[in-house]
């Protein structure tokens, strides 16, 4: 789409919100050349917007060029992705917002769906004790999903840190106009939705909307979303909760009505988003910003950096096998707590505090072997102080007065649940899975989890999602970002952390760069196509170390990558914004 096209775009869209107008047609295609570890950031003197999505990052630009904040921006692009990149954007799913405001105040806000009061603990549990699979599992169709929280948190963003100079009804017309205009698909986006086609074809809108009635959506042809649209036109003229209380929430409850779902319109009513204190830590002097619980990112982010920071990283060298042993020893012990201790705080007692605790991790550190490899039939969850998901997406946005917008949001699986609520059009998550629908079993991303996690009405699901912002030691932001990837969010987040501050790479190198994964079980360490060299792969082999080359993921560009990591950088000498989107995948970083 050319500049001024989506200029002329926005210019009608915040002048006259309610005027029928043309439909839009942008080009969703975007050259990527991946694994280009030597490629720059790029820069920008004021804004910076880095999403998945090349569509959705412009109109976030054009938020800031237009006077928004950091989180108008971030609302429009939010609702964008729901059109454009619909495996992760989402208007039926939820997630987590992380905001640093100019004035130095921190904020998480927690939009996390939650189980319908229907949701009892064996509720994907046949009469045999055994996890259901298929329709009616906790992974696919109606049973699946739990209320969404996707509109109610943009909506509590947006009141209490918004400019005050966009509308909602505006900051939701870029998402209408491209529902009911439509979009070019892209090469990645058929290919996506082609690859669904045997759950989408389950469901009769989800067929009709997202397989073209069966005639499958090739690149090129133009993707409109009528239905969805009227979603939209209905949420500028009826607020937020109009999809809680209004007629797409009798639509949805509706449908559940008739597929014996659990959600209720009493469960969509219910539906609050909430404010947290996120949680903090200092890695080699700089201050670590991050989620708390019911995601489980910020506190195991913090936990690993605790642990590592006990190690010379430099020394060792960026990709040595020393450096690899010391951060699969970190992620196994963190994991391993997190199988046990990590839960929705409002449930559970989760011992947050002595989790990252550093004399906790220092003891934690005692127990790693520099020649051997720890199995983790051995390692178990420790005992800290007072103890008693993937297709997600991630966006960061970064305004000229210096506020800050980390943002991860999901379906969980890619398109959630792959179902589309009857007349809403938009997809259903399927964010049961991330509870522990029988404790101790493994759920789709091989995670184990613990009776902190199981199941309960209106309890919100365990999450992995860690948008974080790094400080430098006199308070100024230093950097922001997270990541999509299931269970290897965290991990991605954390290595991106330590490329940049123990090895001095710029924000697109540390994003760029080759990454393993841990997750205490499997006992498996993973790394990326042609991310080992043979000698560090048979050094950590021989320690003991059950490293394998990470199989296909699901991911749209290719297997076995992990993550699609979004972040900005602020230059202290210029005040430049530096802006890296992950070459695994598609997505940009543009400013202004």
């Amino acid at each position: 789409m050319s500049s001024k096209r989506i200029v002329l775009l926005l210019a009608l869209t915040f002048l006259f919100v309610s005027a029928p107008l043309a439909p839009l047609v942008p080009d969703a295609s975007v050259s990527r050349t991946a694994g280009a570890a030597s490629r720059a950031p790029v820069r920008a003197p004021h804004g910076m917007v880095v999403a998945a999505n090349r569509i959705a990052t412009e109109v976030g630009v054009d938020v800031l060029q237009r006077g928004g904040n950091a989180v108008d921006a971030a609302i429009a692009v939010g609702f964008a992705l729901a059109v454009v990149y619909p495996s992760a954007g989402n208007v039926g799913g939820g997630g987590f917002m992380l905001l640093r405001l100019r004035d130095g105040r921190t904020t998480a806000i927690d939009y996390r769906e939650m189980a319908p009061a229907a949701a009892t603990r064996n509720i994907y549990l046949d009469e045999q004790g055994n996890l259901i699979e298929g329709e009616g599992s906790s992974t696919l169709g109606y049973r699946a999903a739990g209320v969404p929280g996707t509109v109610a948190g943009m909506a509590l963003a947006l009141k209490k840190y918004g400019s005050g100079r966009l509308t909602w009804a505006q900051l939701l017309e870029p998402a209408r106009r491209l529902a009911a205009g439509g979009f070019k698909v892209s090469y990645a986006l058929a290919n996506s939705l082609d690859s669904k086609r045997d759950t989408f074809g389950l469901y009769s809108d989800s067929r009709r909307i997202f397989l073209n009635g069966g005639r499958l959506y090739k690149e090129g042809d133009i993707f409109r979303q009528p239905e969805l649209a009227a979603t939209f036109r209905r949420l500028q003229s009826g607020g937020a909760r109009e999809f809680y209380e209004g007629e797409t929430a009798r639509l949805i409850a509706a449908d559940m009505r008739q597929h014996n779902g659990l959600m209720t319109l009493a469960d969509l009513r219910g539906y609050v988003a909430k404010e947290r204190v996120p949680v903090r830590t200092t890695y080699r002097g700089n201050e670590i910003i991050s989620m708390p619980p019911p995601s489980s990112g910020g506190v195991i982010l913090i936990e690993e950096l605790n642990i590592l920071e006990g190690y010379d990283l430099r020394a060792m060298g960026w990709s040595s096998a020393n450096r690899y042993h010391v951060m699969a020893e970190a992620m196994r012990r963190a994991y391993a707590d997190r199988a046990e201790y990590l839960g929705d705080a409002d449930f559970a007692n989760v011992p947050v505090a002595g989790l990252i605790d550093k004399s906790y991790a220092a003891r934690l550190r005692g127990t790693i072997n520099m020649e051997r490899a720890s199995t983790s039939e051995k390692v178990r969850a420790g005992h800290p102080p007072g103890a008693e998901s993937a297709e997600t997406t991630h966006f960061t946005v970064v305004d000229r007065e210096g506020n800050v917008v980390a943002n991860t949001y999901t379906l969980n699986s890619s398109y959630g649940g792959k179902v589309v609520a009857h007349g809403t059009g938009f997809l259903l998550n399927n964010e049961m899975d991330d509870f522990a629908a029988k404790p101790g079993t493994a759920n789709q991303f091989g995670l184990v989890q613990g009776e902190r996690n199981a199941v309960a009405p209106r309890k919100r699901p365990l999450s992995a999602m860690t948008p974080t912002i790094v400080l430098h030691p006199d308070g100024a932001v230093w950097f922001t970002v997270g990541s999509p990837g299931g269970s290897t969010i965290i991990n991605t987040v954390m290595q991106v952390i330590t490329n940049v501050i123990d090895y001095d790479m710029n924000m697109q190198q540390a994003i760029d760069a080759p990454r393993i994964h841990h997750q205490w079980l499997p006992d498996e360490l993973d790394f990326e196509p042609y991310g080992l060299s043979a000698d560090t792969e048979r050094i950590l082999k021989a320690r003991g170390h059950q490293a394998f080359v990470r199989p296909n993921a699901g991911w749209t560009t290719g297997g076995g990558y992990m993550g699609d990591a979004q972040g900005v950088m602020i230059e202290p000498q210029t005040n430049a914004r530096l802006g890296a989107s992950d070459s695994r995948h598609e997505g940009v970083a543009l400013g202004y």
